[in-house]
């Protein structure tokens, strides 16, 4: 299985903390996002992990050629990274979407056992990694569903139509990355779309073709957009800890 991970943002949302440094290399205890999401991958017996790079490209390619070896893991560079949005990182790493993989944000913290409950949900050409909470703000990349077939995507539903929310992790199975990929390339002709996010594309293949949802309700994971956020980093990392040292189970938080 491939993994990649679309870290080209500079994380403006968390400044100070990203004036000198992107998001995905903010220290949560002792580590950097980056780090915890890699460790948590090679838990799962993943390790072909290739990183979209933008914002402070070369301080990323430094850390994992220290940590992992230049011929581990791929970077590719989003050289436009400043004015544009993710479904241009996409875009730029489209190649790399050859065979079956998961699509992963570079803000999202997760410990391994959400990564093993989306390989073993139901085998679909696309599958959309959600979970639940009570209540559901403007930022949050909310879901609507029939069942756990998603019908759409995208930060402007209404709260009646509000059945979850994307953790940004999709898995991309047979012919899913094609499908990925098409739906990118018709996406990248449009005008004005170098603000698109690439859920735009999943929510516009929702509409044809059949995606699923793999809900991960009680299990560990965070989003880092704001430095209140990193309150919740710092929970989930702890339960990272103590899982990786301990046979008994962890509460979720």
């Amino acid at each position: 299985m491939k993994v990649i991970i679309l870290s080209a943002g500079q994380g403006k949302r968390l400044l100070p903390h990203t004036a000198k440094d992107p998001k995905c290399l903010l220290s949560i205890q002792g580590k950097t996002i980056l780090e915890w999401q890699i460790s948590e991958l090679h838990k799962c017996g993943i390790d072909q992990i290739t990183v979209v790079t933008g914002y402070g490209a070369e301080k990323v390619d430094t850390l994992l050629q220290q940590k992992y070896g230049i011929q581990d893991i791929k970077t590719y560079l989003n050289s436009d990274y400043a004015v544009t949005d993710n479904l241009v990182s996409c875009w730029k790493v489209r190649d790399e979407m050859n065979e079956d993989f998961i699509l992963l944000n570079g803000d999202t913290l997760f410990e391994a056992e959400v990564i093993k409950t989306l390989l073993a949900s139901p085998e679909t050409p696309i599958t959309v990694t959600i979970s639940h909470k009570d209540l559901y703000d403007a930022d949050d990349m909310k879901v609507c569903l029939a069942g756990t077939r998603l019908l759409n995507i995208g930060k402007n539903l209404l709260s009646e139509r509000t059945h979850g929310e994307s953790i940004g992790m999709i898995l991309f199975r047979n012919d899913g990355p094609a499908l990925f990929r098409s739906g990118l390339q018709k996406a990248i002709s449009e005008v004005q779309t170098t603000h698109k996010w690439y859920l735009s594309v999943i929510d516009a293949i929702a509409q044809k073709k059949t995606v699923l949802t793999c809900s991960i309700r009680g299990l560990s994971w965070c989003e880092v957009d704001y430095p209140a956020d990193l309150i919740d980093a710092e929970k989930v990392v702890k339960s990272l800890t103590v899982n990786s040292s301990s046979e008994n189970p962890v509460k979720a938080f």
